[in-house]
């Protein structure tokens, strides 16, 4: 599927940013696909079709229940073994205004059962519909569902998520501290999403594809509504200690390198241990867009590599 693209642009504008794009900036894995693909995946008046689209995606067997306040979570466990199980939440990306749990229905499956725990993705409520705090409390009441759940350890639970679901992780990490409930072990930001000042003209740059500035700007100004942005922008938050310890994964070609980089040096600065493992020449959903590439198949593998050192410790 081709993504749609923003209005604003001219067939001439598109033309010269293409034209500025080399392929030899990315990973060798991402070379052809970088070339083809957009450097944003929505307009405003679009996402109402994309949203559709994506609703398309998915397992129609896995297991859905519905938690505190009727949230949606999808359920991936394990083969028998052992119980109780270690516990992984996963919260979806798609810029805080799209995006569904099931569309990454492959990707928990195989967190399932590479880690041997119990995988649950949640369906939280989307911007702008619903501006923060919704996605947030959505986000705590799957946590502490699953921390409830007899066959899950509850001392034994990470946090993870992808884009504007890094972020949204990020966020449960900090309520995870202030209201208590319970404490992850590990929170897993893929790309994160974390910072709403990332919009300006000094990032523009040809090399990004699927996430622009265009869109972080839609997403973020959607997501915040009249929120105070020092309370609900993770990056934006002062007091970062107690956090639990962290695992940070970019692209050098993404939008959110440098921010990401900042905050994990934040997290250092404060006493949270954070690795980070960046991907040269990787752009924004890269793994999500090409599973099977061997830079992503890497990825994948570090990332449940740090999971599981956590479980097993």
């Amino acid at each position: 599927m081709t993504a749609p693209r923003a209005p604003g642009r001219t067939a001439a504008s598109r033309a010269a940013l293409r034209s500025r794009v080399n392929p030899s900036h990315f990973h060798p894995d991402l070379r052809l696909a970088a070339t083809v693909l957009p450097d944003r995946t929505f307009s405003p008046a679009l996402l109402p079709l994309v949203r559709r689209l994506i609703s398309f995606t998915g397992d129609r067997d896995t297991e859905v229940v519905r938690v505190t306040g009727d949230v949606p979570v999808r359920v991936h466990r394990p083969e028998p073994g052992p119980s109780p199980r270690p516990g992984l939440l996963w919260v979806h990306g798609g810029g805080y205004v799209m995006g569904a749990a099931r569309q990454n229905d492959t990707l928990c499956r195989h967190l399932a059962t590479e880690l041997g725990a119990v995988v649950a993705a949640v369906d939280y409520r989307l911007a702008p519909e619903n501006p923060y705090p919704a996605a947030l409390n959505d986000c705590y009441a799957a946590l502490q569902w699953l921390g409830d759940q007899p066959d899950v350890d509850a001392d034994r639970i990470v946090v993870a998520g992808s884009s504007a679901g890094g972020g949204l992780t990020a966020a449960l990490a900090f309520a995870a501290r202030d209201r208590g409930g319970v404490q992850p072990v590990l929170q897993v930001l893929s790309y994160p999403m974390l910072d709403d000042r990332s919009i300006g003209d000094d990032l523009r740059n040809s090399d990004f594809r699927l996430w622009s500035v265009t869109c972080n700007r839609f997403g973020w100004k959607a997501y915040l509504g009249d929120a105070d942005p020092t309370v609900a922008v993770p990056a934006r938050r002062e007091d970062l200690t107690g956090l639990a310890p962290a695992w940070i994964g970019v692209g050098t070609l993404d939008l959110f390198h440098t921010e990401d980089l900042a905050y994990a040096e934040r997290l250092r600065e404060a006493g949270v241990p954070c690795e980070v493992l960046e991907v040269p020449g990787a752009f924004h959903g890269f793994d999500e867009i090409l599973p099977k590439a061997g830079v992503s198949r890497d990825y994948l593998a570090a990332l449940c590599a740090a999971v599981r050192a956590v479980f097993d410790a």
